[in-house]
């Protein structure tokens, strides 16, 4: 079985050999091209994320429509079910979806001494702050998840004397390290909903849910 070391490393020589062979201006702008690539991806992603799960309620599926039940008992069980699957196992997997996708531009993007193990807890970090405010002020929460991620593009960019083609490419076999701590991440995001749906349905139920709009002058 070919393994990922193997095949980035023949992508590397391959993109050295291309490079090489192209006259040294042209060199250069192929790379700060795929660089400039790779930046817009990140920051169309970060335009996507923010719109999606700084919403308090990221989903709008209201499974409770399928609910046809006649009996007070088992409508009340089936509205139960239904917000369980739609809350607490659908949308802790998008986020945790989310959180992947944000994790992977992190590694690609680190510097490298940077030890996957900081990166997840800083995306974790990110993405746990971002979801905790959206159930204060989804305004507040939309400003986290551009400005937080924002702030790290910054940081890598500014670090530009390792910034290039070649460590990004080389970040890539760093991947699979995510995946041996992907259940506790998992975990930590299904706990994190739940424990925020829970004090949400506190909250509505003595009626603190609403949160005062401050003017600021």
């Amino acid at each position: 079985m070919v393994s990922l070391d193997s095949v980035v490393k023949e992508v590397l020589v391959a993109y050295d050999t291309f490079i090489n062979a192209l006259p040294s201006f042209a060199g250069r702008f192929v790379s700060l091209f795929l660089l400039v690539l790779l930046v817009v991806f990140y920051s169309v992603f970060i335009w996507k994320l923010y719109r999606f799960i700084a919403r308090k309620n990221i989903l709008e599926l209201n499974l409770n429509k399928y609910n046809r039940s006649e009996h007070a008992f088992f409508t009340k069980l089936l509205a139960g079910i239904f917000y369980f699957l739609e809350y607490i196992i659908i949308l802790p997997f998008l986020v945790f979806l989310w959180f992947t996708a944000f994790t992977f531009f992190l590694i690609i993007l680190s510097e490298e001494g940077m030890d996957v193990g900081s990166i997840l807890t800083i995306s974790a970090i990110i993405i746990a702050a971002i979801r905790m405010t959206s159930y204060y002020s989804e305004d507040l929460s939309k400003d986290l998840a551009k400005l937080l991620p924002f702030t790290l593009l910054a940081f890598f960019v500014l670090n530009f004397t390792s910034f290039n083609v070649e460590k990004v490419i080389g970040h890539i076999t760093k991947i699979p390290l995510f995946f041996e701590n992907i259940l506790i991440y998992l975990g930590f995001i299904i706990l994190l909903e739940l424990i925020l749906r829970f004090f949400d349905f506190i909250f509505s139920f003595f009626g603190l849910e609403e949160v005062p709009n401050v003017q600021v002058q």
